[in-house]
């Protein structure tokens, strides 16, 4: 497992193959409800316990999109995703979303990172994202 770099993230000639950042989310009915209002989403399955309880779900979840955003925290700007949904995400679960350099691009200043999200355990979401890393970091100029 990494730590964040000092910098406040890594450049291309730093990262390897398996290198692994995870960070956790405990999911809270108030992340819902601001998600929710975001993205204009108030499908009941995610808002309404009485009506969520009697679906397949037996009660609230969260959107799907949601756990999808904590790995962008981890990954920073996404250029493109694929995304997996295997379970659902309830109010109170503690998200570790995980993501690990799955190849590199040195040409390209690319890089592939599978991104998983897990609650206790079970794979809620998974996915590939591709991101564009910078070769050299900015100089920081005088104030």
């Amino acid at each position: 497992m990494i730590e964040p770099h000092p910098s406040g993230g890594y450049i291309l000639d730093e990262l390897v193959v398996g290198m692994t950042a995870e960070k956790l989310v405990t999911v809270t009915e108030q992340r819902i409800d601001q998600f929710a209002e975001a993205s204009d989403d108030f499908n009941p399955v995610h808002m309404d316990e009485a009506f969520a309880s009697r679906t397949a779900y037996r009660g609230r979840i969260a959107h799907g999109l949601l756990s999808a955003s904590f790995g962008s925290a981890v990954v920073g700007t996404i250029l493109g995703q694929t995304l997996n949904f295997h379970r659902p995400v309830r109010i109170g679960d503690v998200a570790s979303a995980r993501v690990t350099v799955a190849a590199i691009d040195h040409a390209a200043a690319r890089v592939v990172l599978r991104c998983e999200v897990y609650v206790g355990g079970d794979l809620v979401m998974d996915g590939d994202a591709t991101v564009r890393v910078p070769r050299r970091r900015r100089v920081q100029k005088d104030l």
